[in-house]
């Protein structure tokens, strides 16, 4: 089962890419993989120089940062994830407000761990019910993905701010990217605008089981960003989300995702179920190609759980969404990755 048995993550590079529209003289193909997911697919050129990766970002502290929450030991291959009593609740990242839907001032670059206190279900409707997402700090930290120009029907899968020392990762599907050419994220994203700026991707980290077989259990990735044109690290001015691991299959989560024919990010909150050892699913309507990537965030911990992904790679319907089960896979993938960034 790929990676929950091998714990080799493979890490993808930067390469310069001609990114062009069906109307340019080269085509740059875009295929719809299940329903909520549009994978772009481009033309890499010459690779630039690349650093090895560097030590973890703190010194003397563990591998996995203390931000996820793993146990010392790796479950056996054949033992079903555990399910931990809840962890104490984390406090709400600040973000600057969207709600004018225009470029917003600059605010403090102060890092921010994902919330302490997990947002309220909104009040758009019953547990299980689709809407666009409310301008809040937690949305601020889910974003569209871009390959080229920031502008309406040009973003293909979600991403989400993953807290970390380093302050530059995000989270989304495997599925989603292969080639970080030219990929910028957007958080915050409506309407064509993007309230805080926007951030290059510049490195795809995914495990050896998704690279090497498409292992579904695996279809999840941590993606490197660079600083933007004033410096600002995405976390410094969106926050971010703490990485949850191993937490119970009957969680009631927020789910955030861009539909790839809209332009507001949605948002149901509904509690999952087990598709399978490694699968979470929830029942959410509407949620179609584009959402893929978008984050499933705990009500109880506020926590990041889930990426819809995973078997169907996130499903073959609008209404049911699923994600590979976070435990030690997606934890060193997350380790590794903070590791290379710092």
């Amino acid at each position: 089962m790929g990676q929950h048995r091998r714990r080799t993550p493979r890490r993808r590079f930067l390469a310069p890419t001609l990114v062009t529209t069906a109307l340019s003289v080269l085509t740059v193909a875009v295929v719809v993989v299940g329903t909520h997911s549009l994978t772009p697919r481009a033309t890499a050129v010459a690779s630039p120089a690349t650093s090895a990766a560097v030590a973890p970002p703190v010194p003397g502290t563990p591998s996995v940062p203390a931000a996820v929450p793993v146990t010392g030991t790796e479950p056996s291959v054949s033992s079903e994830p555990s399910e931990p009593s809840e962890p104490s609740e984390p406090s709400e990242p600040s973000a600057p407000d969207p709600a004018t839907g225009s470029a917003a001032p600059t605010p403090a670059a102060t890092p921010n761990p994902a919330p302490t206190t997990a947002a309220p279900t909104p009040a758009d409707g019953p547990l299980g019910t689709t809407a666009t997402a409310p301008a809040t700090p937690e949305a601020a930290t889910v974003g569209a993905l871009f390959t080229g120009a920031v502008r309406p029907g040009n973003h293909f899968c979600t991403a989400s701010v993953l807290h970390s020392t380093t302050g530059n990762l995000l989270l989304t599907a495997a599925h989603c990217i292969e080639d970080p050419s030219g990929v910028t994220f957007a958080p915050g994203y409506r309407d064509g605008k993007a309230p805080y700026g926007t951030w290059r991707v510049t490195a795809v980290h995914t495990t050896t089981g998704w690279s090497h077989g498409g292992d579904q259990d695996e279809d999840f990735a941590v993606l490197e960003t660079a600083a933007d044109d004033s410096g600002r690290r995405v976390e410094d001015v969106v926050g971010g989300n703490t990485l949850g691991t191993d937490e119970p299959f009957g969680t009631t989560v927020r789910l955030y995702g861009y539909p790839a024919g809209g332009e507001q990010p949605l948002l149901c909150t509904n509690t999952t179920g087990r598709q399978s050892a490694y699968q979470r699913v929830v029942d959410c309507p509407n949620y179609p190609g584009g959402t893929s990537g978008g984050p499933w965030i705990s009500t109880a911990t506020g926590h990041v759980v889930g990426a819809i992904g995973g078997y169907q790679q996130g499903g073959d319907t609008d209404d049911t969404s699923y994600s590979a089960y976070f435990d030690h896979t997606v934890a060193a993938l997350y380790a590794e990755a903070a590791a290379a960034a710092s």
